[in-house]
């Protein structure tokens, strides 16, 4: 295609003016929605907020953005920031409990739950406010009333303690601030619960303009991808302790203050359409090699009763659970017996147990921590990190505690680039198997506070027809040479040829070709391109990808140069 003079500067242009275009609309349709609203919710906003702003909230986004930036190395690599050592892998590893919550797998990890806190935590500041509504209180009566430091200290710090116990009691390795979203979440559903699902709507808004913005008109062409199921990528058990975390300090929130509390119908309501759309019902689990199974009636039966138990809590009278048949019993003789409580009361136990059973699963699993047997295939030392290659090998972070539900176990194998540190009780798959067979070559990023470096991993790989494929993985340390660390299985070519089986075979270097007639076998270097190589016969020739074997007049493809789709 010859280039035309001018057309990458005409693009810039007409980018720049389609960018405007929506700025221009966007900044129209609100100065309209504006001047006909009588914006009597911005006296309300100034009632409640200092100024009306969500100082707050800010605070918590700007931090997690600065946790990204700086400690993960986001600065420097947008798109690819350090995650292993900031993951919460255990409790024996306080660095990754500390920091879990607030660190992130990517920018787009890192944006939708910036754009969760925006939309959300406003909603939950709030409810809550930065001036005191008990009559007679004064604004700077004392420290904890000082609309200050509620907005800068007192808002910023339950979040972050809320962001502790999701590392804590969510089942690792987590990374991402996703389970106090849901926190916020779930405290505005017991003050707004349909206004909570409206600003899951605004999210969706503010993510189509970044994108918009960022990219205003996008080509797509149809081309392979690796994916793992989407509900396989959901962390719903941190999600799901986070929501209840912030259900119940909502709870303890109304109920302390007597605020005023949504009728119960749009109080169900608005707690299943919340959890349907952000897929709580999405309740699986892994059966390892890259195998997942999805149990969608139990999430279902799961979000329908939680919608019904938050409903119970808020709006349930101070009545005992079953009415007169509690009525005969001697409230001294039985006291705390589960028919003379309020049905509300029930019902937040019944919140609290299930917080404490999602939990604690969560505290064997967590107190385990890499094993010490050495790693296979002549591991790459970095600092404390041991990098290498290696199939189906028992998982190193796997419970000491082998549980099992609906016939499935928590023992797995794996097979992949597997990381190591010690002294951090890490010890992870970082690059599944099938995954760097779609890609051909990854980075795999380690590192801690303040020092990061990358290993790089290749596979290359000749398939032999009809026999499967045979590979090499080589490791490059950040400051050394590229080192052979697996070797595939020979691969033998199906059928026979001039009376001989070929098998293709990784090598120290590069591949050979075993030529096999009888117990009698000879190997030659499998040829460059545009080179043959011979054995006494048959006469190899390659031709780019393709390699042929020669007898007499027969010609024949026997192999192919794997390609890796990742990077087409």
């Amino acid at each position: 295609m010859v280039a035309v003079p001018g057309v990458e500067l005409l693009q810039s242009y007409a980018e720049l003016l389609q960018r405007l275009a929506v700025l221009v609309a966007l900044v129209l349709g609100l100065g309209v929605a504006l001047a006909l609203d009588d914006r009597a919710w911005l006296a309300r906003f100034r009632g409640r907020l200092l100024l009306g702003v969500p100082w707050g909230t800010l605070v918590v986004a700007g931090f997690v953005l600065a946790v990204y930036l700086f400690l993960q190395g986001g600065l420097d690599n947008w798109y690819r920031p350090v995650t292993i050592p900031f993951r919460a892998w255990s409790y024996f590893y306080p660095l990754g409990i500390l920091t879990g919550a607030f660190s992130h797998s990517g920018a787009g990890h890192l944006l939708g739950n910036l754009v969760g806190t925006l939309t959300l935590a406003p909603l939950v500041e709030y409810a809550w406010g930065h001036f005191p509504r008990e009559r007679g209180s004064s604004s700077f009566g004392s420290l904890g009333e000082n609309p200050y430091v509620r907005a800068f200290v007192v808002f910023p710090a339950v979040t972050l303690v809320v962001g502790l116990l999701t590392a804590v009691f969510a089942i690792g390795p987590i990374i991402g601030f996703s389970g106090v979203v849901f926190a916020f979440a779930g405290f505005a559903l017991v003050y707004y619960p349909i206004g909570t699902v409206v600003a899951l709507s605004v999210g969706d808004v503010v993510s189509l303009l970044y994108s918009t913005l960022s990219n205003p008109e996008l080509v797509a062409r149809a081309r392979p991808v690796f994916v793992t199921p989407w509900w396989a990528q959901i962390a719903i058990q941190g999600h799901a302790i986070g929501l209840l975390f912030g259900v119940l300090l909502g709870i303890l929130v109304v109920r302390r203050r007597d605020d005023p509390r949504p009728g119960a119908f749009r109080l169900w309501a608005g707690v299943l359409l919340f959890a349907v759309v952000q897929s709580l019902w999405a309740v699986y689990w892994f059966r390892g090699a890259s195998q997942f199974v999805l149990f969608r009636w139990l999430g279902l039966i799961l979000v329908v009763g939680l919608a019904v138990v938050v409903t119970v809590a808020l709006r349930a009278s101070d009545r005992p659970l079953f009415g007169r048949f509690a009525e005969g019993f001697d409230p001294e003789t039985v006291r705390g017996f589960v028919p003379t409580l309020p049905r509300w009361e029930v019902a937040v136990a019944v919140l609290v147990f299930s917080a404490a059973a999602l939990s604690g699963p969560a505290v064997p699993v967590n107190l385990t921590t890499a094993s010490d047997d050495p790693l296979p295939n002549d591991p790459i030392t970095v600092r404390d990190y041991e990098v290498t290659y290696a199939e189906d090998v028992p998982d190193g972070m796997v419970s000491a505690v082998d549980a099992e539900a609906f016939g499935e176990t928590t023992q797995v194998n794996t097979s992949g680039v597997l990381v190591r540190s010690e002294s951090r009780g890490i010890w992870t798959t970082a690059v599944s198997k099938s995954r760097l067979a779609f890609e051909g070559e990854t980075r795999v990023r380690v590192g801690g506070v303040g020092w990061r470096e990358s290993v790089v991993v290749n596979r290359t790989g000749w398939t032999a027809v009809g026999g499967g494929t045979a590979y090499q993985i080589r490791l490059t340390p950040p400051d050394g040479e590229r080192r052979l660390v697996y070797r595939s299985p020979a691969r033998q070519v199906e059928g026979r040829i001039g009376g001989t089986n070929v098998s293709v075979v990784p090598a120290e270097e590069g591949f050979r070709l075993n030529v096999t007639r009888g117990n009698t076998t000879r190997s030659v270097p499998l040829p460059a391109n545009n080179e043959t190589t011979a054995t006494t016969d048959l006469v190899f020739t390659r031709q780019g990808s393709k390699l042929f074997a020669v007898s007499d007049d027969t010609r024949v493809r026997i192999a192919t140069r794997e390609t890796y789709r990742g990077q087409q």
